[in-house]
């Protein structure tokens, strides 16, 4: 786990901290993001959540960022290997993260996250881009497969001072055209994925989906809070859309710390931006189209962020 290494320090100058105001920048001027390591830690010792918002496009960034500084909340950016795929690779969303940062002023934590990363090579090219963050998701993989392939990005990515969130279990639902199976995930496999592969914060499918519920969700408050206790680990909760409010209180008090949202943002942009086309079916220039959907989508983001009580803990 993480601790103070002055060998560490002495060999990469690089990451050592100057501030200008607020904005936190390295040694040779660049942009500082931020690990979740501190970020979850806080949210666990005072009992709130930082939400985990999905990026898909530069105003989707724009409209996420604007929001969390006003609110003065922590924020993980989360970014899909299809979005990564879309927002041409891993360098491009870095590099127009950290631009907006510095342009934007923006002054509250920021993690840049990979989101379900499905293979250790995928992991390593997202630190090795400067994400600060990654998910390991070998679920679909036996418990010792995916303890094997954790370990291996665990030891790449704290070399590089970057967190690593690993799932056990299986999320159901459907994420970038990839649909699974609803599989709880076992507290003994939870235990030595933790144990095993000195992971920063688990996933463990506890009753949640990606995308649009087909019903009530049945999350497992008892497993929750056992694999909260064993393990000692900040826990996330995938398929935060869709859960009912009462429900996403009542994980964060049993250990839930991070919460990944991003079908909430899409269908109320998607509705917004249907509505302004109906009404101005002139409109052709795609920045008034997309930026239609912009309050609709701020509105979400401060609504989610009040939910987790993450407001002014930046």
């Amino acid at each position: 786990m993480w601790g103070y290494d002055s060998n560490y320090f002495r060999s990469n100058l690089w990451s050592i901290i100057v501030f200008y105001g607020k904005t936190c920048y390295n040694k040779i001027g660049d942009i500082m993001l931020e690990n979740t390591k501190n970020m979850l830690e806080k949210a666990k010792n005072e009992k709130y959540a930082i939400p985990h918002f999905n990026i898909n496009n530069l105003e989707w960034t724009r409209f996420i960022l604007e929001t969390c500084e006003e609110e003065k909340s922590p924020v993980i950016l989360g970014v899909s290997e299809g979005a990564k795929k879309y927002m041409v690779g891993f360098s491009t969303v870095a590099e127009m993260v950290k631009a907006m940062i510095r342009e934007l002023n923006i002054t509250i934590p920021v993690a840049l996250h990979l989101d379900h990363g499905s293979s250790v090579a995928s992991c390593k090219e997202a630190i090795d881009a400067g994400f600060t963050s990654v998910m390991i998701d070998a679920s679909k993989y036996s418990v010792e497969e995916n303890i094997q392939m954790t370990k291996e990005v665990v030891h790449y990515a704290h070399d590089k001072h970057v967190t690593v969130e690993a799932e056990i279990g299986h999320v159901g639902g459907e994420e970038d055209g990839v649909a699974d199976e609803l599989a709880y995930a076992k507290v003994e496999d939870a235990v030595r994925l933790a144990k095993e592969t000195g992971i920063d914060s688990l996933a463990p499918a506890l009753g949640s989906v990606h995308g649009i519920y087909k019903g009530e969700p049945k999350l497992d408050f008892e497993r929750m809070l056992k694999i909260k206790e064993l393990t000692n680990l900040p826990l996330v909760l995938h398929g935060g859309s869709g859960i009912p409010d009462v429900l996403i209180q009542k994980s964060i008090t049993c250990g839930i710390c991070k919460l990944n949202i991003n079908t909430d943002l899409q269908i109320v942009w998607a509705k917004s931006v249907r509505q302004f086309l109906n009404e101005n079916q002139v409109v052709y220039d795609p920045r008034k189209i997309i930026k239609s959907g912009e309050q609709a989508m701020k509105n979400m983001i401060k609504e989610k962020i009040y939910l987790l009580r993450s407001n002014g803990k930046a």
